[in-house]
């Protein structure tokens, strides 16, 4: 139990041990009377000419009577917290096999790592490589366009967030996440995500913490098995018992479903076996590319380069009166447009950044949220509507898996002159000249300009007419949702577990980490620990 004392601010040139004093002196303690202080959450506050920090600081007591403090100051921004536990209920159904995982992504490897500590022995199906592997088949398709269908950005061991900067963000308000967190850094994640308002990882040391997440599975008994490619459930009057995982049969009465949301051979097969799914809301749009320098300018001005605020970032929004809107998605400061395709003849786009983000450039999705108003009715509607996209992007290439591009000055004004030059794309296929507003509706066309031009009044220059917009951003949650009920399990398909973001319950590394942990605790609280 600690208490939180928030909403301290100090001066650019003020260290952060002056927020330990003054959370000490809020609470009308000595320094001496505090077992620990430590950073809760630390943010840049930039909206005026005078930059600040804002900090959290949580303080625990030598003696007793954290409680008794907090009543007695009644002061709205200091607060008890208490430890975040993970309270487990095993159940007593007896499982003859173990529960089965599919997909390494981060709900399954959260869902795996509660599983295995608890005694379910659980195995692990991952159709992509392992970390090491994965990375050399992805730089390999970043070099040549030589693309592996079942291991590339989207699948592997990590899942997409391997491949992203290992942004730790979410709009889930829910107290697992400081248990993601923890487990994080108990696997070598730098230990400012415990408190840092934005927390990021970096794609270059998330895949060590994947290994070591793999690692601690593994001592509790999991098994994981890449290059396995889950093909087939077999039910048995609407129950699970067993999975045809590259041809073999496996059996099990457990599944949890992480899958990822790019999985789309894996709905086509679900949805012939008679699971019940629907199409969902998404978002689709571009990559925007500015120099990472005049971000930095344009929001720290005068600070900009000060050794203590790091490369600058943002995240942008509009919404509109019929529920859509348009906004930044995915922030790489200091990254690079990578190619994150999954299927042959077809180009995506993600972003990316090193722990350092020292990259040139700063790049982010730029996206319009999309329904069946725009792509139909249909369970697949969503998936073609993204196919439709991403074919047309590999055409404009002309078969290289080069990406469409333009510069947002001839975006805005419609023409499509080739200008790119001041700032130079970062997508490793290289870019081909197009007017990306061609596949799009008149509707996500208006709503990307009013996007750019609105956004501009917020940072100076995001409407750079030499900023270069790349083709196209799709993957930005799955399009379809495998129907759960309240005890986690199909509706249709008792034991099988749909999970995280390709099963429509996440959006993103902390949420569907988070979303694993629920199903492993719903497995668990179901079932005994195999025996």
């Amino acid at each position: 139990m600690a208490i939180i004392v928030s909403d301290i601010r100090l001066g650019i040139d003020e260290p952060e041990e002056y927020a330990f004093d003054e959370a000490c002196r809020r609470l009308n303690i000595k320094r001496s009377q505090a077992d620990r202080i430590y950073l809760v959450k630390s943010s840049v506050d930039a909206r005026k000419k005078e930059i600040s920090f804002v900090y959290s600081v949580g303080v625990t007591l030598k003696s007793v009577g954290e409680e008794n403090i907090v009543s007695k100051l009644n002061d709205d921004k200091i607060h008890i917290q208490k430890d975040v536990k993970i309270a487990v209920d095993h159940g007593d159904e007896k499982l003859r096999f173990p529960p089965l995982i599919v997909g390494f992504g981060p709900a399954g490897m959260f869902a795996g790592l509660l599983l295995a500590r608890n005694g379910y022995s659980p195995i692990i199906l991952e159709r992509g490589e392992d970390i090491d592997k994965r990375v050399n088949t992805v730089e390999t398709f970043w070099k040549t366009g030589k693309l592996d269908e079942n291991s590339n950005v989207q699948f592997g061991e990590g899942g997409a967030g391997a491949f992203s900067d290992g942004k730790l963000n979410t709009r889930i308000n829910d107290e697992r996440c400081r248990y993601v967190l923890e487990e994080f850094v108990k696997a070598g994640a730098p230990e400012d995500i415990l408190y840092k308002s934005n927390p990021h990882i970096g794609t270059d040391l998330l895949r060590g913490v994947v290994k070591s997440v793999r690692s601690e599975i593994e001592k509790y008994g999991g098994k994981i098995r890449f290059g396995a490619k889950a093909e087939k459930f077999v039910l048995k009057n609407g129950r699970l018992c067993g999975i045809i995982c590259n041809g073999e049969y496996i059996d099990s009465a457990v599944a949890a479903l992480c899958i990822g949301h790019s999985s789309r051979d894996t709905f086509e097969s679900l949805y012939k076996e008679g699971f019940l799914m629907q199409s969902k809301p998404f978002s689709v749009g571009v990559r925007i590319e500015h120099k990472q320098k005049n971000i930095n300018e344009a929001l720290y001005g005068e600070f900009a380069g000060h050794p203590r605020l790091g490369q600058a970032e943002y995240k942008l929004s509009k919404r509109y009166p019929d529920a859509n809107a348009v906004y930044s998605f995915c922030m790489c400061p200091g990254g690079y447009v990578v190619a994150a395709a999954s299927e042959k003849d077809a180009v995506v786009t993600n972003g990316m950044s090193s722990r350092m983000r020292d990259s040139e450039n700063a790049n982010s999705a730029l996206v319009v949220s999309v329904d069946q108003r725009d792509f139909g009715n249909g369970v697949f509607s969503g998936v073609e509507y993204q196919r439709r996209l991403e074919r047309f992007a590999y055409a404009s290439g002309k078969g290289e898996y080069k990406a469409p591009a333009q510069t947002v000055g001839n975006f805005l004004n419609g023409t499509d002159t080739y200008r790119i030059g001041k700032i130079i794309p970062s997508y490793p296929r290289g870019v081909t000249e197009t007017d990306l507003s061609a596949p799009f509706s008149e509707r996500i066309v208006n709503s990307l300009k009013d996007g750019i031009r609105s956004f501009d009044l917020k940072i100076k220059g995001f409407a750079d007419p030499y900023a270069v917009m790349t083709g196209y951003e799709t993957r930005t949650s799955s399009p379809v949702r495998i129907i759960r009920n309240g005890f986690f399990t199909s509706e249709t398909a008792d034991g099988v577990y749909p999970c995280g973001e390709g099963a429509g319950y996440a959006g993103g590394i902390m949420s569907a980490a988070v979303d694993g942990i629920r199903v492993a605790l719903a497995i668990m609280n179901r079932y005994a620990p195999i025996e």
